[in-house]
């Protein structure tokens, strides 16, 4: 086992202590590293579920593993180890193409809370990334509703409990709030009639000027240099308020590679696009990832309309059109989750148009050194 060079250990309320170790990741989920990985993972699934009250939060580990082998975005890992255990884990990844922001994640499970295992994680991990000229941290915390003063981001849209434990916890450690995303659940499997509606009515505001496309799988070589345009502006256009996210470039070497490793795992990735007929290059898409488990639920991955094509309803109509497909190539899921910024509104209306619900919300906040 390699050991952080920062690593801490603690002993607290008559807690016997824990060790907080830098793990590695493994080749296989079956090889060496293998069960300490799924036990960070457990420790990430418990601490969701309690957050967020629904265990349609939680993952397997095999549907995760594929996102701790792409290169282009490296991660590191830590857990928190308790009589032998992994019960807790910090994440820290990166972008190849801008060293200076990093995002963190920092999930302890519930039963062994309060013991001083998130502080010696948060410790750990920012050091880390100060330690590699970090100027920026990111990070994503859920934030259970309870009463009380709220605590709003500049955006003005949405709010956390400023009584909350983990509210408190990151204000204390310097981070600022900046945004709001609404986690939200769409019941499986949906009104046909309603669907169909409001796809013949997004057709109709759209216009022969715009054509969908859908497939399952790998991007076809005719769209891989517009898919990977899309994916470009995705990290530029997307809301993200204050968190100055920087640019993600992509290009089609990319797409193909990134397919390539999705693909291999047990989520099958479904993607809908709208072909701007007139100059027959892509002004949007959407995706979605079905996992093979027909009992999981579906996650809603990126969805983006190019600005320049904005007000035609394609985010409606990309929408719908993937819900059907979805229906047509992977049946029997019960819901579809996704999270949107609280003020992408535009979004937003699309959702609650189509039947989705809110479940939880979570803050995104920022730290700079």
């Amino acid at each position: 086992m390699e050991r952080c060079s920062t690593c801490r250990s603690g002993r607290a309320r008559g807690v016997t202590g824990f060790e907080i170790e830098l793990l590695p990741i493994p080749e296989t989920l079956e090889g060496d590293g293998g069960a300490d990985f799924v036990a960070s993972i457990d420790a990430r699934n418990a601490a969701e579920i309690a957050a967020y009250g629904t265990p349609d939060v939680a993952y397997p580990p095999e549907e995760l593993f594929p996102f701790w082998h792409d290169p282009h975005e490296p991660k590191v890992l830590w857990g928190a180890r308790i009589d032998g255990r992994i019960m807790a884990r910090a994440t820290h990844e990166w972008q190849l193409d801008d060293q200076s922001v990093g995002w963190v994640h920092l999930q302890v499970h519930p039963d062994v809370e309060g013991r001083g295992i998130g502080r010696a994680l948060a410790e750990t991990v920012e050091d880390h990334a100060r330690s590699l000229g970090r100027k920026r941290l990111i990070t994503y915390a859920v934030s259970a509703d309870t009463p009380g003063e709220r605590l709003v981001p500049p955006t003005g849209a949405g709010s956390v409990p400023l009584g909350n434990r983990e509210v408190r916890f990151l204000l204390a450690r310097g981070w600022r709030l900046e945004q709001i995303a609404r986690g939200s659940r769409f019941p499986l499997p949906f009104d046909e009639a309603d669907i169909a509606a409001r796809r013949a009515d997004a057709e109709r505001h759209a216009g022969d000027d715009y054509r969908i496309h859908t497939w399952a799988g790998p991007t076809p070589e005719r769209w891989l240099a517009d898919q990977a345009m899309l994916n470009t502006r995705m990290s530029t256009e997307a809301p993200t308020a204050g968190l100055e996210e920087p640019e993600d470039p992509w290009d089609a070497d990319r797409v193909r590679e990134y397919d390539a490793l999705h693909d291999a795992g047990p989520r099958k990735t479904l993607t809908a696009v709208a072909e701007h007929v007139p100059t027959g290059t892509l002004a949007g898409f959407t995706q979605l990832a079905a996992p093979a488990d027909l009992t999981r639920p579906v996650s809603q991955e990126d969805t983006l309309v190019l600005r320049a094509h904005r007000g035609h309803r394609l985010g409606m109509l990309l929408k719908v059109a993937n819900l059907q497909f979805l229906e047509e190539v992977a049946p029997g899921h019960p819901c579809v989750l996704t999270w949107n910024a609280e003020e992408n509104r535009a979004m937003l209306d699309v959702n609650e148009a189509v039947g989705f619900v809110p479940i939880g919300y979570e803050g995104a906040w920022r730290k700079d050194f």
